[in-house]
C-alpha cells in the first residue's frame, strides 16, 4: 500500500494536511482527512472541485486528474534531468513515486504532495526529502548548500525564530550554516524518534543538484532513525481519515 497525502499551505506559512491518497495496486483511493476540517476552521479551506464532499470517499481505477497533473510530461525535454534531481532509478520511477519525491507543487496553487514514511527491509525509519525554504535565507546558505556534497551531515534542530510552530525544525550543515528546515509533514515524526533513540538518528545529505536546478530540488536529505515498537509515522490527528470507514491502511 503507496500513502501520499495532499497539504494545503498559506503565504503565512501555515500548513494542513487535507487528503490521503492510497494506493493497493489496483485502485486509488482519496479521503480528505481531519486537518481539512481544521484548514476550514482557521484558514478558509474549501473543498476541491473534484472532490466536492469532505464526507466522501472517491475511487478510480486511474489516478485522479488532480495528482496526475502535477507530474512533469515525460515529453518535456527536461524530463530526465528531473528524475535524476530526484535520485529516482529504474523501477522507482512511476507516478506516485515522483510525485512522493518532488512535491507536486504548481504555481497556480498551494498544494503539496507528500509520502507517509515507512520502515525499510531492516525495519528502521527512513525518509528522503529536499531541504525546504533555501530560497528564504541569506546568500551564505546557498553557497554552503552548493559545497555540500552526498553523506555529508546535516543537524536538525529546533527553530527559535519560529514561535507559532514549536515543532519546526532548521536544517544546519555540520559547520553551523542555516540551510533551511525540515518539512513540516516530519517534524512530529522526528521529535518522537529523537525521543526514543537519539543516537540512532543521522540526517545527512544524499544529492546536491547543480545549478541551474530550482532552489527546491538543490539539496536532497536521508534521514535515518529506529523503528520504536508501537510507532506510527504521521500520526497526528489531522492525518487522520474523516470517514470512519476509511482505516490506517486504507478502505475497510
Amino acid at each position: 500500500m503507496v500513502t501520499l497525502y495532499l497539504a494545503w499551505r498559506q503565504p503565512d506559512r501555515r500548513w494542513w494536511p487535507v487528503g490521503r491518497l492510497t494506493h493497493d495496486g489496483k485502485e486509488y483511493v482519496f479521503a480528505y482527512t481531519k486537518g481539512a476540517q481544521v484548514a476550514a476552521r482557521e484558514g478558509g479551506f474549501r473543498p476541491l472541485l473534484s472532490f466536492p464532499d469532505l464526507d466522501e470517499v472517491y475511487v478510480s481505477n486511474e489516478l485522479f486528474p488532480l495528482f496526475a497533473n502535477r507530474m512533469l510530461s515525460q515529453g518535456r525535454p527536461e524530463y530526465s534531468d528531473f528524475v535524476e534531481w530526484l535520485d529516482l532509478k529504474g523501477g522507482e520511477v512511476d507516478a506516485l513515486a515522483l510525485l512522493a519525491r518532488s512535491g507536486g507543487q504548481k504555481e497556480t496553487d498551494m498544494f503539496e504532495v507528500f509520502p507517509a514514511p515507512v520502515a525499510d527491509e531492516a525495519q528502521r525509519y527512513r525518509a528522503v526529502f529536499f531541504v525546504h525554504g533555501l530560497r528564504h535565507y541569506q546568500p551564505e546558505s546557498l553557497d554552503r548548500a552548493l559545497r555540500l556534497r552526498p553523506q555529508d551531515p546535516l543537524r536538525a534542530e529546533l527553530d527559535p525564530a519560529n514561535p507559532s510552530d514549536p515543532r519546526a525544525l532548521r536544517i544546519l550543515s555540520e559547520d553551523g550554516v542555516l540551510l533551511g528546515f525540515v518539512p513540516r509533514y516530519l517534524c512530529a515524526d522526528v521529535h518522537a524518534l529523537r525521543e526514543s533513540c537519539p543516537q540512532e538518528l543521522r540526517l545527512s545529505v544524499r544529492r546536491v543538484n547543480p545549478s541551474p536546478t530550482p532552489l527546491q530540488f538543490l539539496v536532497l536529505c536521508a534521514l535515518e532513525a529506529c523503528w520504536p515498537a508501537g510507532f506510527r509515522p504521521c500520526s497526528d490527528l489531522e492525518f487522520q481519515p474523516i470517514h470512519t470507514l476509511v482505516s490506517a491502511e486504507g478502505r475497510t
